[in-house]
C-alpha cells in the first residue's frame, strides 16, 4: 500500500528518523556512572555485552540472542548458589540431610560433594521437601549419591519430593550414567 511512497524517501532521511527515534526513546539515565554503580553487576554485564555485540555485528537480532544467553548464564550461576544442605544426626543413630533450593545442572555436581559418605551411619535419609528436581543431571547426581553410599555399605532413603519431582525422578532414575 505505502510501498511506492516509502521507496521515494531517501535512505539517509530514514536513517536520520531512526536515529532520532532511538535518541528520544533511550533512557539516558540508565548509563550514568552513578546509576550503573547501583545496578546489579549481572545486569550491567548483560547490557554491555548486548550493546557490544550489536555494534560489532551490526545486527540487533544477534545482539539480543547473545544478551539473552548471557542473562541465562548469569541467572543459572546466581541460582546455583542458593541450594543448601543441612545435616542432622538423630538420636536413633541415623542421619538426615535436608536439601533446600532448586536442583538443576548448576547445583548437581556441588550436591554430590555435600555428603559425608565414609563417616555417616548406615541409615541416611535425604529430605527433598524444600527443593525441586528440574533436570536429568540432578537425577544422575541423586543416583551417584545412592551409589557412593552403597559402596560404603549404607542405605539411602530419598524422601519428601513433590509430585512433579517424584514423577521425573521415577522416570529417569537408574537410566542415566551416574558419576560415582
Amino acid at each position: 500500500m505505502f510501498h511506492d511512497l516509502v521507496n521515494a524517501i531517501p535512505m539517509a532521511a530514514l536513517a536520520a528518523v531512526m536515529v532520532m527515534v532511538c535518541v528520544g526513546t533511550f533512557d539516558w539515565h540508565s548509563i550514568r556512572p552513578s546509576t550503573l554503580r547501583r545496578m546489579p553487576l549481572g545486569e550491567t554485564i548483560v547490557m554491555v555485552i548486548t550493546v557490544a555485540v550489536v555494534v560489532a555485528t551490526n545486527d540487533l537480532s544477534i545482539g539480543v540472542i547473545v544478551g539473552v544467553v548471557t542473562a541465562m548464564i548469569i541467572f543459572a550461576r546466581r541460582v546455583a548458589r542458593v541450594a543448601d544442605v543441612e545435616r542432622i544426626v538423630s538420636k536413633t543413630g541415623g542421619v538426615l540431610y535436608r536439601v533446600h533450593g532448586e536442583l538443576f545442572f548448576a547445583t548437581s555436581s556441588d550436591l554430590t560433594r555435600r555428603f559425608n559418605y565414609a563417616n555417616d551411619p548406615t541409615e541416611v535419609t535425604i529430605d527433598l521437601s524444600g527443593s525441586h528436581v528440574w533436570d536429568a543431571s540432578t537425577v544422575a547426581a541423586l543416583d551417584a549419591i545412592e551409589t557412593k553410599y552403597a559402596r560404603h555399605g549404607k542405605t539411602v532413603v530419598i524422601a519428601g519430593m513433590n509430585a512433579d519431582s517424584t514423577r521425573f525422578h521415577e522416570r529417569l532414575t537408574g537410566q542415566l550414567t551416574a558419576e560415582a
